[in-house]
């Protein structure tokens, strides 16, 4: 898969992201619709695999080291304590929207329990 999504123009620096984590292999970006006072997207850099339904057993290690990250941006920016809260949704029906995996990170504020379908 080409990284031609939105998040692969946010990695190649084509358009622009409030960056807030990066390391080799992960980018950490402010989302530009959050859902909590903290929304934080974290995208692997250097693969662009379309849904978590897509990655592979060889693949794996990335789905932690995004939850690595989320983990470390919350204790460095200090909401770890209280609590924090990572998603990763898959496909239309969960509400992703781009098809180049992430993982959300919501904090800041309690988040209460997880909602219901619309229907």
């Amino acid at each position: 898969m080409s990284q031609d999504t939105l998040f692969g123009k946010i990695i190649r620096r084509e358009i622009p992201a409030t960056i807030v984590y990066e390391d080799d292999d992960v980018l950490g970006f402010k989302d530009i619709a959050p859902q909590a006072p903290v929304h934080v997207l974290f995208i692997p850099k250097n693969e662009a695999i379309p849904t978590l339904d897509d990655v592979q057993p060889a693949q794996a290690h990335l789905i932690g080291k995004l939850a690595l990250a989320a983990a470390e941006y919350a204790r460095r920016e200090g909401f770890a304590q209280n609590g924090y809260r990572i998603v990763m949704n898959c496909r239309e029906d969960a509400g992703q929207t781009v098809f180049h995996i992430h993982l959300h990170l919501l904090a800041g504020a309690p988040l209460g329990h997880f909602g219901t379908p619309n229907g």
